[in-house]
């Protein structure tokens, strides 16, 4: 098997599957089981300082499901930890002792402020933890008393309180980064600018996953009302990983460690999220959805997939970086058609209802339910390969340069590597 081994900002571990901070984080009994199982490393949930933290005694979690009962989204309303702080000290310390090998990250939220920081930083120093993750993202709750996100979103607040952190402490500093912002470069440059050592993204996304239609309540609902939450899970994947993509090409941030959270739910996503930029990966719903044991599906599959690669877990990291570009940059010269393969067709008529009603009427149907491809309509958006229930049955075809494009009557290209400065653009003309 591949080697795993992973160092993230000097803190190591045996994997890059770290659980991320949330419930599954929450005491002792859950990291040792974790551990057990296989991970990595965890982020122990928030700890604060705020000795009245009571979280809701109701449903904390609204869900997202697919058609199958799938589960594709959680919304939480859970704060930070509620249990003691000491309570929570004392655990860490009992299971670093008996996990070494294994990282620990503490996640701390307090009071934007310095004093609260220099009290709270030297009490998790003392456990022997790996780390501190500053939690700038959480977007319900919290947020309301000045901290999470209302921290997350002001970049002068996060190098501010970065700077405080960074000159408390002798841990790496990884701060945790809001997607409730339109740019996060933005938040990213100023936890740079304050010294941070990494960044972990995403945290969850402000969300009302439903309504009760008796209530008339958000769910979940509280004793008649309901409030925004937190939406994680495999749908917030897609995300996640332009967010992480964005900090990882970015000019200014290069070389900024990335830790990746956001939808993880299998080893190909993981793999995904590292060959965007990301060191290492946090997992929440995952695990809450199928129990810690998911970790070890995650580590072979990835270290078969490594192996028939010829790679290491380095040589994987930020490998598709360089080929993230802007739309302007794409190659407009490819052409591709549609192509369905009729052994595999089930005649179901999906692709050729979704083309004729919404898209380029390039799929005929022909005598006997036999759908074939109008190649001179065809302009290769892929919906019929989406809509498709059957794995493979359509698939893009790559046309050769040279040959004729039937919808325009203009031969294929060869790949130019930036449409700005090709012949046929007509502005590139016109410039010169």
């Amino acid at each position: 098997m591949a080697n795993l081994a992973s160092n993230f900002v000097g803190i190591r571990s045996p994997n890059p599957f770290w659980l991320a901070s949330a419930p599954p984080t929450d005491k002792e009994y859950n990291v040792r089981r974790a551990f057990e199982a296989g991970w990595g490393g965890v982020v122990w949930k928030t700890l604060g300082l705020d000795p009245h933290i009571v979280n809701v005694n109701g449903p904390r979690y609204g869900a997202i499901w697919g058609a199958d009962r799938r589960l594709l989204g959680l919304n939480n309303i859970e704060l930070i930890t509620d249990r003691p702080l000491q309570v929570n000290l004392d655990e860490i310390v009992a299971v670093k002792r008996d996990f070494p090998d294994r990282a620990v990250v503490v996640s701390l939220m307090v009071p934007c402020e310095e004093e609260p920081w220099k009290f709270i930083l030297p009490l998790v120093e003392a456990t022997g933890a790996d780390g501190v993750e500053l939690n700038f993202g959480c977007p319900h709750g919290m947020s309301e008393r000045g901290m999470g996100s209302a921290v997350g979103q002001v970049p002068e607040y996060i190098e501010m309180v970065t700077r405080w952190v960074k000159a408390n402490t002798r841990m790496p500093v990884i701060v945790k980064l809001t997607p409730n912002i339109t740019d996060i470069r933005k938040p990213a440059t100023a936890a740079k600018a304050g010294g941070a050592d990494a960044v972990s993204l995403i945290n969850t996304i402000n969300s009302i996953t439903g309504v009760d239609l008796d209530l008339f309540a958000p769910e979940p609902t509280i004793d008649g009302r309901g409030a925004h939450g937190g939406y994680c899970g495999p749908a917030v994947k897609p995300i996640a990983l332009n967010m992480v993509a964005e900090i990882a090409r970015s000019s200014d941030l290069r070389g900024l460690p990335i830790s990746g959270i956001g939808g993880v739910t299998t080893w190909r996503d993981a793999a995904e999220f590292l060959a965007l930029g990301a060191g290492n990966v946090q997992v929440c719903t995952a695990a809450m959805t199928y129990g810690f044991r998911i970790v070890q599906e995650m580590i072979s599959g990835l270290s078969d997939y490594l192996d028939a690669k010829e790679m290491s877990l380095s040589d994987l990291v930020g490998r598709a970086v360089p080929n993230v570009c802007d739309w302007k940059d794409l190659n407009l010269n490819a052409v591709s058609k549609a192509h369905i393969h009729q052994d595999l067709c089930i005649k179901c008529g999906r692709c050729y209802a979704a083309c004729e009603d919404t898209s380029h009427q390039a799929i005929a149907m022909l005598p006997g339910r036999v759908f074939e491809v109008k190649d001179d309509e065809c302009v290769a958006c892929n919906l019929c390969v989406n809509v498709c229930p059957v794995e493979n049955c359509i698939t893009m075809e790559r046309m050769a340069p040279g040959s004729v494009d039937p919808r325009t009557g203009r031969v294929v290209s060869p790949d130019y590597a930036n449409w700005t400065t090709h012949p046929n653009n007509p502005l590139a003309t016109a410039a010169e």
